[in-house]
C-alpha cells in the first residue's frame, strides 16, 4: 500500500509556465518535505495546463497536469502527460481522449466547484474528493457510484502546508506512474481524509472564498 496526494501544485501563483519557472522545483521539494512528515509516500504534481520534467525532483513525484477544459478542471496523471494545454479550449471528451493517448488516467477534479464535468459523458477514470471541499465527499461518493467510477483524494495544495489534507491509498507494490494508473483504473484506491480542527477551519475559509467568487 502507498499513500499519495494526487493533486498538488508546485507554485502558489497563477501565471504562465515560464514565469518564475526556477521556483517550481523548490516548491515541489517543500511540498514533499511536508508530505513525508504527514506520512505520505508521494505526490502527483499537477500544475494548471503545463507539465515540465524538471518539477519531478524525486521518485516520489508522479507526473501530471490539471487541464482547464471548457467545462471544468480535469486531473491527468500518468507516465507521460501532455506538456502544455490551452486553458478553456479542450472539451471534456477531447481532454479525456488526450489523457488516454498519453497513457494517463483522467480524473474529475473538485466536481462541485466551478465545474460541469460531472454532466459530461466523457470516459473518466475516477472522481476526486478535493481537500478544499471535503464536505462534498458524500455527494461525490454518490456521483461516483452512479457513474461506476472509483473515488480518489487530493489536497489541491498550492502551498506546502496544505498537502495531505486528502490523499489516496493505492493498492500497489511499487510507486511508479504506471502502477498508479493501473490501480486507479482497477479501482484499487481509497481516499483518505485527514480531519481535524485545522482541516475544518481551512475548509470553511475556502468554502467562503469560492462562494464569494460564485464557484460553488
Amino acid at each position: 500500500m502507498f499513500d499519495c496526494d494526487l493533486h498538488t501544485h508546485s507554485r502558489f501563483f497563477h501565471r504562465a509556465p515560464g514565469f518564475a519557472a526556477g521556483y517550481d522545483p523548490h516548491g515541489v521539494r517543500a511540498t514533499l518535505t511536508v508530505a513525508r512528515r504527514r506520512g505520505l509516500d508521494g505526490v502527483a504534481v499537477t500544475n494548471h495546463d503545463f507539465f515540465r520534467r524538471d518539477t519531478l525532483v524525486s521518485d516520489a513525484c508522479i507526473p501530471g497536469i490539471e487541464i482547464s477544459t471548457t467545462a471544468g478542471h480535469l486531473l491527468v496523471i500518468g507516465p507521460n502527460p501532455p506538456e502544455r494545454t490551452q486553458a478553456g479550449t479542450l472539451s471534456p471528451e477531447a481532454a479525456v481522449e488526450l489523457a488516454h493517448r498519453h497513457d494517463c488516467v483522467a480524473i474529475v477534479a473538485h466536481p462541485f466547484r466551478n465545474s460541469r464535468l460531472r454532466e459530461s459523458d466523457a470516459d473518466f477514470d475516477a472522481i476526486e474528493i478535493n481537500g478544499k471541499h471535503p464536505e462534498h465527499r458524500k455527494r461525490i461518493r454518490r456521483l461516483a457510484s452512479d457513474r461506476g467510477l472509483p473515488v480518489v483524494g487530493g489536497s489541491d495544495a498550492h502551498f506546502p502546508f496544505e498537502v495531505g489534507r486528502l490523499s489516496t491509498r493505492l493498492d500497489i507494490d511499487r510507486l511508479t506512474p504506471e502502477a498508479v494508473v493501473e490501480a486507479i483504473r482497477d479501482g484499487r484506491v481509497e481516499p483518505v481524509v485527514r480531519d481535524g480542527r485545522l482541516v475544518r477551519a481551512l475548509g470553511s475559509v475556502y468554502a467562503n472564498v469560492h462562494r464569494l467568487r460564485g464557484h460553488l
